[in-house]
């Protein structure tokens, strides 16, 4: 080799070598590691960021399997025997049939408003939609300047949604703290919850439809045995309630988000009881009122930012969080708070279907540090 190749050698080198120096930098300071090791298989190392391609490693696909990525701010997971459908903030559904990927449009009425935390946010489907075809869903809308919150009727036609009709409008909304949460109780009521919509006093406010825990008939209607006569509302005093599930006892539980700043953190389970007032915002944590409840889980002065949970056959909480990074279950027998899956960013819904945990990423809400795949459907490995 000549003297003036060994220095274009040399200095190609040192580029090659800065380059992967500046790479390994951005991966470390920005990005969440892509491969996941469940709480039962955790070792006391810590684990080194990757790069995308290293999402297909022998670890990362013992951890899960991708069941749909590039997925648009996914928000829920709900199914129709094996097939997967995801409400997307942004105003579409996805349903997923094995490998078929499908975003499906959503025709409304009222288009839309999805700044903040609000856009199309809880999507459920009827206990009969096998014959009827027909779902709910709840969205933000802006209407003369305000924003605010729906429930509707949907029915599928082919690949596409359209709303049959409005059940109830007019939830204060705002950019955040948009509640959202849908899910059928044993019942068989409808009950959804609301945000206080950035404006805490509503939340202690009965005749507002903000922080609480609303129940409707299915058709819409107020049924005659709720809390408050002639109201929808069936708890109040939620700052932002995400999570909202019954143990196989029938006993009804709900997660929420706790104060932002100073105090932050205190993060909530509750259990809910028809009328319970549950203190926003003039109790959280450990504080107690009279005639306020005080969680039975909240999270100090860590922040996790609790979404969608389940159960499982143990009656324990499955809970997935936003800024805590992972998927948490709580036995509310013993009290004890557990990490069950991490290392994939930001978790808006976790659901169990025939013992198998389903989970949803929530990376490309502009809180997050998305992949190049990201958002993600991912169907756990087994987890003790």
């Amino acid at each position: 080799m000549t003297g003036r190749k060994r220095i274009a050698a040399l200095m190609m080198t040192m580029v090659c070598v800065g380059m992967l120096a500046a790479c390994e930098s951005n991966e470390t300071s920005e990005s969440q590691p892509t491969a996941t090791t469940p709480v039962s298989e955790a070792t006391d190392k810590p684990q080194e960021a990757e790069t995308n391609e290293s999402a297909e490693t022998d670890d990362t696909a013992a951890a899960y399997e991708v069941l749909a990525q590039e997925l648009h701010v996914p928000w829920v997971i709900t199914f129709d025997e094996d097939i997967v459908y995801i409400s997307e903030r942004e105003g579409n559904i996805v349903k997923v049939d094995g490998n078929k990927m499908t975003r499906q449009a959503v025709h409304l009425s009222k288009g839309v408003h999805g700044i903040g935390e609000g856009g199309f946010l809880g999507f459920l489907l009827a206990p009969d939609f096998a014959k009827s075809k027909l779902a709910y869903a709840y969205h933000t809308y802006e209407e003369k300047g305000r924003i605010l919150n729906r429930v509707v009727l949907l029915k599928q036609n082919g690949e596409q949604w359209d709303e049959v009709r409005a059940l109830l409008e007019g939830i204060p909304g705002a950019a955040n703290h948009d509640g959202g949460r849908m899910a059928f109780g044993p019942d068989n009521m409808l009950y959804v919850t609301t945000g206080d919509a950035q404006q805490r006093e509503l939340a202690q406010d009965r005749n507002s439809l903000a922080g609480k825990i609303l129940r409707m008939s299915p058709e819409g209607k107020v049924p005659e045995d709720n809390p408050f006569p002639g109201s929808y509302v069936y708890s109040y005093g939620h700052r932002n309630p995400q999570g909202l599930v019954w143990n196989h006892e029938g006993v009804m539980f709900n997660t929420e988000h706790g104060p932002s700043g100073d105090p932050g953190g205190h993060d909530e389970i509750n259990i809910i009881k028809a009328g319970g007032n549950y203190g926003w915002p003039t109790i959280y944590g450990d504080d107690e009122h009279e005639g306020m409840i005080t969680p039975i889980y909240h999270s100090g002065k860590k922040a996790i930012a609790p979404s969608g949970a389940t159960i499982d056959e143990s009656n324990r909480i499955l809970i997935a969080t936003l800024m805590g990074g992972a998927l948490y279950r709580y036995d509310p027998a013993t009290r004890e708070m557990a990490v069950l899956f991490e290392g994939e960013g930001r978790l808006r819904d976790v659901k169990i279907k025939d013992g198998r945990i389903y989970v949803i990423t929530n990376n490309t809400d502009g809180r997050g540090i998305p992949s190049k795949t990201d958002d993600r459907l991912l169907l756990l490995k087994p987890i003790e």
